[in-house]
């Protein structure tokens, strides 16, 4: 008994002692953590900071103001299932696979987030523009147009947001044990059942990480879309045309109710990921 005590306070002394000797670290890292922390708040801050509730009905009222944002979130979702349905193949193949070139496909992947996406948008005007090497066959044979349309926005979207769909899965699939793949294979189960009912489920969170990611690199999208398709007008578009038009005033309300409206998605989102980190796997049945 009097052994365990003395352990016991022995290795209090030495938890003590160690917090003493980094007690400059910690507070050193502490305030360079507020100075971020705080530099990515404070902008926000002030926008809500700025407005009044006068100023917020009136963007409200404005029905330009509710189709734009309403655009961005259908455009953003259109998006985000297009990414998921092309994306986590691709991802499935980088996690389980090695082939000749699987690094140079992966630089591709992540080749979007290097270009300015106004380049972005200069470059999907040569293909889907209105003589581009898909544009022009796609109006003519089919009738789809990505100038000017919701096709176009969410071409230009998905551009920029796929990146983090496919590495975000990635990541999830390649935390899943192969060998809980073999066992359900040596039980019977095919290949595609494999995939939907043991991987797929066991790699969810880090899928719904990615196609979390995606909808709010999206619905945030203004380089591209702008150039690509500058009609009908997403809400970014849209606030970056009040601002020219009127000034900070106008445009910062509208900005108060679009932030708002992608902070509460954003936390939504969050709180779906952080369920799937706690809870069993979609679709699993013990």
């Amino acid at each position: 008994m009097a052994s365990a005590v003395s352990s016991r306070v022995q290795g209090d002394r030495m938890n003590t002692h160690r917090f003493s000797q980094a007690r400059g670290l910690v507070f050193a890292f502490s305030l360079a953590s507020g100075l971020l922390l705080a530099f990515i708040m404070l902008p926000l801050l002030e926008i809500y900071g700025s407005q009044t509730s006068a100023s917020l009905m009136r963007a409200a009222s404005s029905a330009e103001v509710r189709n734009a944002i309403l655009l961005s979130l259908e455009a953003a979702c259109l998006t985000t299932a297009c990414a998921g349905l092309l994306g986590v193949p691709l991802a499935y193949l980088l996690a389980r696979f090695s082939f000749p070139g699987k690094g140079f496909v992966e630089a591709i992947v992540d080749l979007p987030l290097a270009v300015p996406h106004t380049v972005v948008g200069i470059g999907l005007l040569f293909v889907f523009g209105r003589t581009g090497l898909l544009g022009a066959p796609a109006a003519s044979i089919t009738g789809i147009k990505f100038w000017g349309t919701t096709a176009g926005v969410v071409i230009a979207m998905l551009y920029v947001s796929v990146p983090y769909a496919v590495n975000a899965a990635r990541v999830g699939l390649e935390s899943v044990d192969p060998r809980l793949e073999k066992v359900a294979r040596t039980l019977g189960a095919g290949r595609w059942a494999v995939l939907f009912k043991v991987t797929l489920p066991l790699a969810g969170r880090g899928i719904l990480t990615g196609l979390s990611l995606t909808f709010a690199r999206s619905i945030s999208e203004f380089g591209a879309v702008i150039v690509l398709t500058y009609y009908p007008m997403t809400a970014p578009v849209k606030i970056y045309d009040l601002f020219l038009q009127f000034g900070l005033s106008e445009s910062s309300a509208m900005a108060t109710l679009f932030l708002t409206v992608t902070l509460s998605l954003f936390i939504f989102f969050r709180y779906l990921v952080a369920l799937r980190k706690g809870g069993a796997p979609i679709g699993w049945r013990a």
